[in-house]
């Protein structure tokens, strides 16, 4: 049985539908997943091992110039190997409209959520079979319910399992206790001061770790080395792909985050996290997993509507009274 998904981003969202694809595993014995994805993460899919293929798409830079790029080598590329296959079905995950577009290329039953359900309700016009799954619920128990229905077995009880710890290779071991500090994300709003990252390396130090500072662009890059220029014992590191993170992950004993999808990818790997939220919901987008703790703004939108105000409001102290009890000997 070959089942289609389309899950293009973002990288937090790609690791959330990981779960929905070990429960099919074990409710289907020999079922296979192709996946289209961004390009951007496409590593992520191919390290579970219910997946075959996975089917890069440049949505994100085609739409800068479409006339050029909708009638162009890489899409007609892209619509190929989406044909190379026969489906048994084809899941839309993602539930907005450019995901349904792409669905609806497919030659196979498709199945997405219900006009009520879905991010974007215009995207389940797409769809022949429309499921009901409650908004809700954490996006990874909602992945888990929409592939059970389709797919048509019972959502296990048991907490969902990403199922690709097991299948990476670590990557070089530190030698010493480190923790991985991820400062950035994508939005502005969901940032922790600089001082507090600082405040937090020096509690750190005092317990004997040593701290790394990933970066994925070079504003991510500028912030880790202000952090380290006033952290001894903070390192800013080389630039490393999703696969080298995940590496590094598997080796140091612990991660500090902020929303974003490094603090989900480090929940995917049972590593031992705190994750601090300001303006967004733990209980529908918190990292999910074991080892996981989140920790929510004091400072409530009833108490102030400034996004920075309520990240602030998160002391290191509280981080490190969080990480502590988690971390390898506690």
């Amino acid at each position: 049985m070959r089942v289609l998904i389309v899950k293009m981003s973002s990288l937090g969202d790609v690791i959330h539908t990981l779960p929905a694809l070990t429960d099919a595993a074990r409710a289907i014995p020999g079922i296979q997943f192709d996946w289209v994805v961004e390009e951007g993460f496409a590593e992520i899919p191919a390290w579970h091992p219910a997946v075959d293929r996975v089917i890069p798409v440049a949505l994100r830079r085609w739409r800068k110039t479409p006339l050029q790029s909708f009638g162009g080598t890489e899409w007609r590329r892209f619509r190929s190997e989406l044909a190379r296959h026969h489906y048994a079905a084809v899941i839309d995950a993602q539930g907005l409209l450019k995901s349904a577009f792409i669905t609806r290329l497919v030659k196979a039953p498709r199945y997405g959520y219900d006009r009520d359900s879905a991010r974007e309700g215009l995207a389940a016009r797409a769809y022949h079979h429309r499921i009901c799954v409650p908004r809700e619920l954490h996006a990874v128990e909602r992945t888990r319910r929409l592939f059970a229905a389709a797919l048509n077995y019972p959502v296990p009880d048991a907490r969902g399992d990403y199922g690709v710890r097991q299948h990476l290779v670590a990557g070089a071991h530190p030698g010493q206790r480190s923790l991985l500090f991820f400062h950035g994300t994508a939005r502005d709003e969901k940032l922790w001061p600089e001082p507090h990252w600082v405040e937090l390396a020096a509690l750190a130090a005092a317990a004997g770790y040593q701290v790394g500072l990933p970066w994925g662009s070079d504003k991510e890059k500028a912030r880790a080395q202000r952090i380290a220029a006033a952290a001894p014992n903070a390192r800013l590191l080389p630039k490393l792909d999703l696969l080298g993170l995940a590496g590094m992950l598997l080796e140091v004993d612990g991660a500090v985050a902020v929303d974003t999808g490094l603090g989900h990818l480090s929940a995917a790997l049972d590593v031992p996290s705190v994750s601090l939220y300001g303006p967004t919901r733990t209980s529908l987008i918190g990292a999910y997993g074991q080892n996981q703790v989140h920790i929510q703004s004091p400072v409530g939108p009833a108490q102030s509507a400034d996004p920075a105000a309520m990240m602030a409001a998160i002391t290191p102290a509280m981080v490190w009274q969080a990480l502590q009890p988690l971390l390898p000997g506690a």
